[in-house]
């Protein structure tokens, strides 16, 4: 079974669809018809991992080949592992809220750095 076929039985059974999927997933409603279509075995990994935070399910549902999911997984350190199970744990809107914090750390980060390149250039 590809991976559209995968997402399309999810979607099903959890009573949503394409539209409400790449909202929240922040992923366009073309993204998804297209893996549905297409139904290959690979897709890009940053979007499964959206949708299936969005699903709750583990990534490794959409692959029957999780060599590339095992390399991502075999590369986290023990803390980014728990962060990653407590994330999992929160509601929806407690993820936002770490989404939310994270961009800002990020943004500001960005900020930084381009600061310093004015600085230097």
């Amino acid at each position: 079974m590809g991976i559209g076929d995968k997402l399309q039985s999810l979607i099903i059974e959890r009573k949503t669809n394409v539209n409400e999927l790449s909202n929240q997933a922040n992923v366009s409603p073309s993204t998804l018809y297209s893996i549905i279509k297409r139904n290959n075995t690979k897709a890009d990994i940053d979007v499964l991992i959206r949708i299936a935070n969005i699903l709750r399910v583990r990534v490794e549902y959409f692959s029957d080949e999780v060599s590339s999911v095992q390399q991502i997984a075999s590369q986290l350190t023990a803390q980014e592992e728990t962060h990653i199970k407590k994330y999992r744990q929160l509601d929806d809107d407690g993820r936002e809220d770490v989404d939310d914090y994270v961009d800002m750390k990020l943004a500001k980060l960005q900020r930084k750095a381009e600061e310093e390149e004015m600085k230097l250039g």
